[in-house]
């Protein structure tokens, strides 16, 4: 077996370790979590590493340098996933870690290596991502901490019968004090690089998102006796702003902008329709121009209605700001990969991912490895051992000429 065969048999190993049997879904701090974790553990201790599990149910393991003192990189992902999902998704980033760690043997190296294995990042289970990772950033709050899952099990409880101590997140949870650097690899979870022909990217920045949800009334009625010209149709009105929606952010190459869900009130198929509430997700690796999106959709959501009579309610469900990946540390990526004797591109990301939350707190880049066909959140969702094989020798020599003073 190879070494990129090792890592895509050991995530689908992983992958096997569901809450549901025959599908891979495996939420935060559930039954299956806990397997996981001893599944991983395993390996990790195998490969000599320090291990411990911190109070969110984050794994880390870490391997020390013979310098005193030394700083820390971070090399991290997540082992959360979404309903019946792929087996790459998250643990990718981990398992690749761990191999890069297992190739590099007693190779002596001036700073500290520790895997992060974020228990949360999806945000399936407390319908809010990004849990373990805002805990190491010191940005887990108490109304996080309050929130409630389908059972009505709070976060610091499940943390609690987890076996963990959810007073104990600011001094477990914390990233290093001396941490310098940090790099996530993670499938594209798009087409863009298969589209290409390429196996690997570094990531710039990723993008900013704002998501609204759109609210038109107009007046229901009969549909057999009610004219076309006396009609305030406000499904009639949603659907030429949705269309518009479309052809404004095809028109920009890296704007996209998506009406997700659509729900028609009262929903008879001989009732004028006369609400509909539809929501809008707008992404760019630049705020300025997704404000400017958002303002031109929603104005025109106002023009739709107007022409029938429909008003328009907007409402600001969330908002994220984009985020750049360090400069530096993205060139030496680049030149990580020229050494290995692999291409690279540079592209955003249109997903949300651990690396955003941390960049704004330690120096941090990102690698995308191909996602075959784009599919991700999927069961057949997939990875080339080529291109892992180039991402595995990309890190590893991004590894060996890391110097962290310079």
């Amino acid at each position: 077996m190879t070494r990129a065969a090792k890592i895509i048999d050991r995530c689908r190993e992983l992958a096997r370790i569901s809450d549901v049997p025959g599908e891979t879904t495996r939420l935060f701090l559930s039954p299956a979590t806990r397997d996981a974790h001893t599944l991983l553990l395993w390996w990790m201790r195998q490969a000599g590493l320090e291990t411990r599990t911190d109070d969110t149910g984050s794994l880390r393991a870490v391997r020390r340098s013979a310098h005193a003192n030394a700083p820390t990189l971070l090399l991290f992902s997540h082992i959360d996933t979404v309903p019946n999902a792929g087996p790459f998704d998250g643990p990718l980033g981990v398992i690749l870690a761990l191999a890069a760690i297992e190739e590099l043997h007693n190779t002596p190296l001036p700073f500290n290596i520790e895997i992060v294995a974020f228990s949360e990042e999806e945000g399936v289970r407390f319908s809010f991502p990004f849990l373990s990772s805002l805990a190491a950033t010191g940005q887990l709050t108490p109304e996080h901490l309050a929130r409630t899952d389908s059972e009505g099990i709070t976060l610091a409880q499940a943390i609690r019968n987890f076996g963990l101590d959810p007073d104990c997140i600011a001094e477990t949870c914390a990233l290093p004090a001396n941490c310098f650097a940090a790099l996530e690899v993670h499938i594209e979870q798009g087409p863009v690089l298969e589209a290409d022909d390429a196996s690997l990217a570094v990531v710039e920045a990723i993008v900013g998102q704002s998501r609204f949800q759109l609210t038109f009334e107009g007046q229901a009625n009969h549909a057999g006796t009610t004219p076309m010209s006396l009609r305030h149709d406000a499904l009639a009105a949603a659907a030429q702003w949705i269309v518009e929606v479309e052809r404004y952010a095809a028109s920009y190459t890296q704007l996209v902008a998506t009406v997700g869900r659509v729900e028609t009130f009262p929903g008879a198929m001989n009732i004028v329709p006369g609400k509909v509430i539809a929501t809008l997700d707008v992404r760019h690796p630049r705020d300025e121009s997704r404000h400017a999106a958002v303002a031109h959709l929603l104005t025109k959501a106002e023009a739709a209605g107007a022409l029938r009579g429909v008003t328009v309610h907007a409402r600001l469900q969330s908002e994220q700001k984009a985020v750049p990946m360090d400069h530096a540390l993205a060139q030496h990526l680049h030149q990580a990969a020229g050494r290995a004797g692999f291409a690279t591109h540079s592209m955003f990301s249109g997903a949300g991912h651990d690396a955003m939350i941390l960049a704004p707190y330690i120096p941090t880049t990102m690698l995308f490895v191909r996602s075959p066909g784009g599919l991700s959140h999927h069961p057949d969702e997939t990875v080339r051992e080529q291109d892992i094989e180039a991402a595995l020798a990309t890190v590893i020599n991004f590894l060996l000429h890391l110097h962290p003073h310079r």
